[in-house]
């Protein structure tokens, strides 16, 4: 082989190993924030104050439309009674 030839193979070797070095690397830290933020997103939604807030916001939400509903619901006038059988 000429030389110039296998310093081109080395050459391009080198290359090829310090791209897979720096893919490596972008790797590891983009699966460490994944696993990070996973973590992190999971203990929040599982803490007190998360439940706290929630349950506030549905509550706000459901006094909201208590009102509305109620007067829908309910009617201005009842009928009679049904009776109830008689028992033997």
């Amino acid at each position: 082989m000429v030389t110039g030839t296998n310093a081109f193979a080395i050459a391009s070797l080198i290359m090829f190993q310090k791209i897979a070095n720096v893919l490596s690397i972008l790797s590891f830290i983009m699966v460490t924030s994944v696993v990070g933020s996973g973590y992190f997103g999971y203990k929040y939604v599982t803490s007190e104050q998360f439940k706290a807030k929630m349950m506030n916001q549905v509550m706000g939400n459901v006094k909201g439309m208590m009102p509305n509903v109620l007067d829908k619901a309910l009617p201005k006038t009842t009928g009679i009674s049904i009776p109830a059988p008689l028992k033997k």
